[in-house]
């Protein structure tokens, strides 16, 4: 025997209206909330390995990096005579400029100036290795920080040069 049952087909009819007008209405909402749940359950750790295949990549591109400095105070018009107590300046970010494959074998020698707030200042090359090989050196170069040279403890600008040699 089969029971009869009221027509209920007008309520879910009703009630699927009314989720699609809130979905319509809320779907950037539910956007923000699911998006960082997606980015969370992916995997980090690929980055990681990727920077480690870069870094290997680089040092086997690069070969034997070698680097000479020199430094020397740039004199000014309105600085003192003398100086008693000189510090020079002190390196705090210089990293390797990649080395072209074009430019192995070849020196690269850099002038520049280290600021009193010890940025890098008027890079110049003055041995080239290429043109493209300079251009890595100069990007690099500009990207130096250190702590400047003290003149009686005043920070004073240097004129820096060095060197780069791959073999």
């Amino acid at each position: 025997m089969a029971a009869y049952l009221p027509y209920q087909g007008y309520q879910q009819t009703a009630l699927a209206d009314g989720v699609i007008v809130m979905f319509r209405r809320n779907w950037p909402a539910i956007l923000l909330v699911v998006a960082p749940l997606g980015a969370l359950s992916m995997n980090t750790t690929t980055p990681v390995s990727r920077s480690a295949i870069l870094e290997q990549r680089e040092r086997a591109f690069s070969g034997a990096l070698k680097r000479a400095a020199q430094f020397a105070s740039v004199p000014h018009v309105s600085s003192r005579p003398s100086c008693e107590d000189i510090q020079p300046p002190e390196a705090l970010a210089t990293p390797n400029p990649l080395v072209t494959p074009a430019a192995r074998g070849k020196n690269v020698k850099v002038s520049f100036i280290i600021g009193t707030d010890g940025r890098v200042h008027s890079p110049l090359i003055l041995e080239s290795a290429g043109m493209l090989g300079d251009w890595h050196v100069l990007q690099t170069v500009r990207t130096w920080r250190y702590r400047p040279a003290t003149c009686n403890g005043v920070p004073t600008e240097t004129e820096g040069k060095i060197e780069f040699s791959s073999r």
